[in-house]
Parts: structure tokens; C-alpha cells; sequence
């Protein structure tokens, strides 16, 4: 049976299509939680040697287009813009000036690198460069 051309056609064009849309991800599960971070990539320190005491945090205020939160040390704040599933975090305000190790630098460095987001059905919220997590987060207990 000979399949005809323009059937063929049609058909890679969906599947082209389909693999190349954004995701539409609820932006709205960002909103009134509070996430600890409990991975980061990168740093050749282990996660627990980097963040012995307090754990990073973060939090989406939609109607300020704020992030703030504590960077296992200090407090900061940063502008974000959210579009689909990307979004752009500015560079960190000012932050109060205690040294605390190199997991305060990293978290910061990280959070201006990323370019996407993705919650998962585990419910964590990813933070990515591309398809890659750089970043993972749960909802942390208050």
C-alpha cells in the first residue's frame, strides 16, 4: 500500500509542531508558597556542605513581580518576569552582608542564569537553563 505524499506531509508537520510548542505551565502554583531549595547543580561542594544550616527559600509575589526569600545567610529580593514557561530573574538587591560559606554566591549566581521553570508532578518547582534543572525546589513546611 502506498502511503501518498501529501499525507506524509501533514503528518511530520504535526509532530514537528507538537515537539517545538512552549508548554503552558499554571504559573499560578508559584503564588502563595514558599519553596526550599533541595538541589542545585554545579558547585563541587556537596549540597549539605554547601548548606549546612538553613536551606535557601524563595517566594513568587505575582502582583510586585518580586522574588524574595533567604539565601541560606541573608535575605535578598530580584525583579522576575514570567512568560509560559520562561522566566528571567534580575540580579539580587542588596542583601544584608553576612558570610555564611560559598552557598550564598552559588544560589545567587545560579538564580540569574536561569531561563525556565517547570513544577513537576511530584509538585517541585524546577528552575532551568533550557530542558536542564539547574535548580529544584519543594514547598516548605512552615
Amino acid at each position: 500500500m502506498k502511503i501518498k505524499r501529501p499525507f506524509l506531509i501533514a503528518i511530520l508537520a504535526v509532530i514537528i509542531t507538537a515537539c517545538g510548542a512552549k508548554k503552558n505551565v499554571d504559573s499560578n502554583k508559584l503564588y502563595n508558597t514558599t519553596w526550599e531549595l533541595e538541589y542545585i547543580s554545579g558547585p563541587r561542594i556537596a549540597f549539605n556542605g554547601l548548606y549546612p544550616d538553613k536551606k535557601p527559600k524563595i517566594t513568587f509575589d505575582k502582583i510586585t513581580e518580586q522574588v524574595t526569600g533567604n539565601n541560606s545567610c541573608n535575605g535578598y529580593s530580584a525583579n522576575y518576569k514570567l512568560n509560559n514557561d520562561s522566566i528571567k530573574i534580575g540580579e539580587p538587591g542588596p542583601t544584608t552582608m553576612m558570610f555564611c560559606g560559598e552557598g550564598e554566591k552559588v544560589f545567587l549566581n545560579m538564580m540569574t542564569k536561569i531561563n525556565t521553570y517547570s513544577l513537576d508532578a511530584d509538585g517541585k518547582l524546577n528552575l532551568m537553563i533550557d530542558e536542564v534543572p539547574m535548580m529544584r525546589f519543594k514547598k516548605a513546611e512552615n
